[in-house]
């Protein structure tokens, strides 16, 4: 089974309980994941400002992921463009990206980007749930979209060919991220909010925007975003939807594994993915159709978008994050 799953927030994981890649006790490790061939994945960065300085906790969590691709090298390696992630696969290895899971992670400074990318950072969610200097998010200031400042940040982002993640973003900041951008748009862990009504899931409006821009949505497995029903079935549910609307092209897998801790009752980490793709071919679904949501509709918009680093499109990069005074605008949490 082939697959290229959006988001993970395995890394921040192992940092907090010590735990490595290739065998843990949360929902994702090098040993299940060994029976997907080819294999990619993106490891978000990620850091809950309220227990820990998110920039420190950036380069902890890049530093730990260096040394977790070269412990394991010879199964999984990192990749930065869509061209690494290709010879991965022909070299039997998964491939491994990073994202950075809010823009506090880099100082919410558009200048930091360079770096980033150089590091191996493909996409970027510009908020997790607090709102920051760049937007308000889907549950902390909600009514506010980009600042000044978040719209020069999601240009840097298409300079540099990175992908602005919506996943967590205010809905005005989600129009004001396809306004001020002209290339695709990821949503790396996010629903239908149709289908199932939550400020983390997305209204048809803004599924029809990713799709018209040829785009990503990344299927969340959190159940508090799915709704009831067991195993596989919600998940279909909001896929259904989502093509019902035209996105047999834009529809991927980002599980959010390790990043909740409710999955649907008879799903119990990602090894639930080989049931779900079972049950889309029991229902007919074509076999490329499947194969497009669980691999090649991620493997296209990575290729497409990251197929440079910074380094190599001449991009000059300064050191790394440092804490940022930037205040915009009064936040809070949710």
């Amino acid at each position: 089974m082939e697959l290229f799953d959006a988001h993970c927030d395995t890394l921040s994981r192992c940092a907090r309980t010590g735990e490595g890649l290739r065998e843990n006790t949360g929902h994702l490790d090098l040993r299940r994941t060994a029976a997907f061939r080819p294999y990619a994945q993106v490891f978000a960065l990620f850091a809950d400002r309220d227990e820990e300085e998110p920039e420190a906790a950036l380069l902890a969590q890049m530093a730990l992921f260096r040394r977790e691709m070269e412990r394991n090298r010879d199964v999984i390696v990192p990749c930065r463009t869509g061209g690494e992630v290709r010879a991965a696969g022909l070299a039997g290895k998964a491939a491994a990206l990073l994202s950075a899971e809010g823009g506090e992670l880099l100082g919410c400074d558009p200048e930091r980007l360079p770096w980033a990318r150089e590091q191996g950072v493909v996409a970027v969610n510009l908020t997790w749930n607090h709102a920051n200097a760049l937007s308000g998010s889907h549950c902390d200031r909600p009514e506010l979209g980009l600042s000044p400042l978040g719209v020069r940040f999601v240009r840097r982002l298409e300079e540099l060919g990175m992908l602005p993640d919506v996943s967590h973003l205010s809905d005005p900041g989600f129009w004001d991220v396809i306004e001020h951008t002209a290339g695709p748009v990821l949503a790396s862990h996010s629903n239908a909010r149709a289908v199932f009504f939550h400020t983390r899931n997305l209204t048809d409006g803004q599924i029809t925007a990713i799709i018209d821009r040829n785009g990503v949505i990344g299927l969340n497995l959190f159940r508090d975003f799915l709704g009831e029903g067991t195993g596989p079935d919600p998940v279909i549910a909001h896929l259904e939807h989502m093509l019902a609307l035209g996105g047999e092209r834009s529809v991927a897998i980002g599980g959010d594994w390790d990043g909740m801790d409710r999955l649907p009752p008879g799903i119990r980490d990602i090894r639930g993915l080989e049931e779900l793709r079972e049950r889309l071919l029991r229902r007919n679904y074509p076999e490329a159709l499947v194969r497009d949501l669980f691999y090649s509709n991620m493997m296209r918009i990575v290729s497409e978008r990251c197929s440079t680093s910074a380094q190599e499109t001449g991009t000059e990069s300064i050191p790394p994050p440092r804490p940022s005074s930037a205040a915009w605008p009064p936040t809070g949490g949710c």
